[in-house]
């Protein structure tokens, strides 16, 4: 079996929606969701960055996204900004719970700070556990909460997740529609990054609108990263990356991480999980194409997002390899696209 190291999950969502129950929704795996630590071991899945994401209060007139998604074209409102004093209690929690998950998976699980912890884990089948931020909500001006996060475990952060935050603004949630939505990074996000470069914290443009996406190309020192996102000439979503996008983070030795959802594989953009393989395989063949097969890895965005049919949860990815090569793959590329390029890029970025 191959080891999968994965761009992007949600897990810790799910264990703050229902605090009481993680221990169940983590460690015994109560069937639901796309992550736990038993589905996790007997997949294969090595580890990946586990996302502190901060979701939206719901006004009561706020529009159903869900069936606008299943049936294109859609622009869908953006929340409005999370203070960071409404932001960092709900933050905290989340750290927390990747706490737990270390301490209460008893040696499965480990939080990582180097590359080198990653590769330890890998070589030793131990889940490897980066702590990645969603959205910089939690983060404050004077950046004194950055430096706390990061002497915890912070090692990823992106700057918005889609709503705008005091450092920039992402991409709405509309099909069809271009990246270019919106004015770039403030004041505040500039010196984000410089701080982040300076911390080695990976930055991701997963989310990010593409003035700030060309802010971070133009300021940053590191590898472009986008963890989780797809190919806009394959599936034109706002949430997808240009051939020009791609082009920079291919040139910046960077990374994109193959998103799951199938928003944001199917060509035609809706939410439907009656999705097959032949999306994925598309949009796996451009990415190789546009980016080099040392520059594409997974982010399947799981317990984040409806996943394929053929895949469905974490116990899909052997499937999901075995598509690859039944595509043609061999297995030094497969290697590549499962761990060894993200492993690399940690390398160049931590």
């Amino acid at each position: 079996m191959i080891p999968v190291f994965d761009g992007h999950n949600d897990l810790l969502l799910r264990l703050h929606k229902e605090p009481a129950r993680r221990g169940e929704i983590f460690l015994t795996g109560e069937g639901r969701g796309h992550l736990d630590l038993p589905r996790m071991k007997a997949a294969g899945f090595a580890g990946g960055f586990f996302a502190v994401y901060l979701p939206s209060p719901i006004a009561h007139d706020a529009p159903d996204f869900m069936t606008a998604m299943k049936n294109p074209p859609f622009d869908l409102p953006l929340p409005e900004l999370i203070r960071f004093a409404d932001a960092i209690q709900p933050a905290a929690s989340m750290v927390g719970h990747l706490l737990w998950m270390e301490r209460a998976s008893e040696g499965a699980l480990k939080l990582c700070r180097t590359a080198a912890d990653v590769r330890d884990c890998l070589g030793t089948g131990t889940v490897a556990a980066i702590m990645h931020m969603e959205g910089a909500e939690a983060i404050d001006e004077s950046l004194d909460s950055l430096h706390l996060f990061h002497a915890i475990g912070l090692r990823s952060l992106g700057p918005v997740w889609s709503r705008p935050t005091m450092f920039g603004h992402g991409v709405p949630f509309a099909y069809p529609s271009g990246p270019d939505t919106g004015p770039g990074l403030t004041e505040a996000g500039k010196r984000l990054v410089a701080e982040c470069n300076r911390l080695r914290i990976m930055l991701d443009l997963s989310h990010m609108n593409e003035a700030g996406f060309n802010d971070v190309a133009r300021l940053s020192d590191a590898p472009l990263v986008a963890t989780h996102s797809n190919a806009h000439a394959l599936c034109p979503s706002s949430r997808n990356l240009t051939d020009r996008q791609l082009a920079l983070i291919r040139d910046s030795g960077g990374m994109v991480g193959l998103n799951f959802s199938v928003s944001f594989l199917r060509p035609d953009g809706r939410q439907m999980a009656d999705t097959g393989w032949e999306p994925i395989l598309r949009q796996m063949d451009y990415l190789l194409d546009r980016l080099g097969e040392d520059h594409v890895g997974f982010g399947s965005d799981f317990d984040g997002c409806t996943t394929p049919d053929v895949i469905g949860d974490v116990s899909g990815l052997p499937k999901l390899l075995e598509a690859l090569s039944k595509h043609g793959y061999d297995r030094p590329l497969l290697e590549k696209l499962a761990h060894r390029n993200w492993l690399k890029l940690l390398d160049r970025t931590f």
